[in-house]
């Protein structure tokens, strides 16, 4: 009788033990429910489709990242519509301005490229490389990973740079601020940290709710076979 008390007191005690942990780890919030109340003015689809379209990279062969970077191009550009997440902690970097290109529209984006020449913005996703001084200064090089949407990025020269254009007192003169020749261009005082944040490797994604690229890109909609292909396409490139 004795034992069988022992027995139950033991039982009682582990359960009264695990069960607030079991249902704390089970109460956890989700990455996206966490970057959604860390960015509360980000549209939730436009996270939703970021953090898919990252994910289907991930597990295709991409490395994974610390970093997410999110442009809602269907803002205007008078809006702070640049969202940077650390995603080890689940909260936002900073919100800013960001430029569109001279050929997408003026204060709202409306047209994307992925040719020389068009001055257009790109969408879809891209994984951020190297840092280097040019023209424009400290800036930062991306590589488009879609294939006919964005895979031009580099020789077309889109990278992350700073530009005295984007600045708050452009609006009231001109209704938008500057535009760039397609680059998402930052403000001079933010740039440093915008690059430095995004360098080496972390993801930049660009949304604009354009159907053809909605329904065929193969992040959104998670196609396996064609993002190993593509991702393994671009790593024999590097080499």
């Amino acid at each position: 009788m004795t034992r069988l008390i022992r027995s139950l007191w033991l039982a009682a005690a582990v359960a009264a033990f695990s069960t607030p942990l079991m249902a704390s780890t089970a109460s956890a919030p989700s990455l996206e429910q966490s970057l959604a109340k860390a960015a509360p003015t980000l549209n939730k689809k436009v996270l939703r489709h970021a953090l898919a379209a990252m994910q289907c990279a991930i597990n295709n062969g991409s490395e994974p990242a610390d970093r997410l970077a999110v442009i809602d191009f269907s803002r205007p550009s008078t809006e702070r519509r640049l969202w940077v997440f650390d995603l080890k902690r689940k909260t936002l970097l900073l919100r800013e301005l960001v430029a569109h290109g001279q050929g997408s529209g003026e204060n709202f984006a409306t047209r994307f490229s992925n040719t020389e020449g068009s001055h257009q913005s790109s969408i879809g996703l891209f994984r951020t490389a190297e840092t280097y001084h040019g023209q424009h200064g400290y800036s930062l090089r991306m590589d488009g990973l879609e294939p006919g949407i964005n895979d031009r990025a580099r020789e077309r020269a889109i990278v992350i740079h700073p530009a005295d254009y984007v600045d708050p007192r452009w609006i009231s003169r001109h209704g938008r601020i500057g535009r760039s020749h397609g680059c998402p261009a930052v403000r001079p005082e933010v740039a440093r940290m915008v690059v430095d944040s995004l360098k080496g490797g972390q993801f930049m994604f660009s949304w604009y709710p354009d159907r053809q690229w909605l329904r065929s890109s193969a992040y959104l909609n998670c196609k396996p076979q064609r993002v190993a292909a593509i991702l393994a396409a671009g790593k024999d490139s590097e080499s």
